[in-house]
């Protein structure tokens, strides 16, 4: 007789927006549970999720999250590995206070960007900053200085 073997749910990494931190100048950052279907949760967990282009509005003093790309799976017969990719809107779980600062901070003229979803445990989070957006000017001088970094790495890393 052969034994089955369980698959152990080992917590996936988290899924970064690496994009926020290149187009936007990051400040304040609050962490804020997410309204999912089950679907939905299971996507996140398999990390079929896209921050990229994704951002946060209020509405009515609530949290939405816009255009996070999540690939869900579908249950179709006669198809496996199926997946239809769904952009629409989700509640984010935030406290009153939460919210209020965030809203006067967007009124500012600050824009809400997601930075990371968390999957850890039972929950699925997700970190939600405050950022300005940066100039043409200012990514080319984070290009820059990212260039110099990796280029001074490999000549310290060639002298040892």
């Amino acid at each position: 007789m052969s034994a089955k073997k369980q698959q152990v749910n080992k917590p996936a990494a988290p899924i970064i927006n690496r994009r926020a931190r290149f187009d936007y100048e990051l400040g304040d950052e609050i962490v804020a549970g997410l309204v999912l279907t089950g679907p939905e949760t299971r996507a996140a967990r398999d990390g079929h999720i896209q921050l990229k282009g994704s951002f946060v509005t209020v509405r009515n003093h609530e949290l939405w999250l816009n255009n996070a790309s999540f690939s869900l799976k579908l249950n179709e017969r006669g198809k496996p590995g199926a997946r239809a990719i769904d952009t629409e809107p989700r509640k984010l779980l935030a406290s009153r206070k939460q919210i209020d600062t965030f809203m006067v901070r967007k009124k500012e003229g600050m824009t809400i960007v997601p930075t990371k979803l968390l999957n850890k445990g039972k929950y699925i989070k997700i970190v939600i900053a405050l950022g300005k957006g940066k100039k043409n000017y200012d990514k080319r001088q984070t290009i820059k200085k990212r260039d110099q970094d990796r280029e001074h790495k490999a000549m310290m890393g060639n002298h040892r």
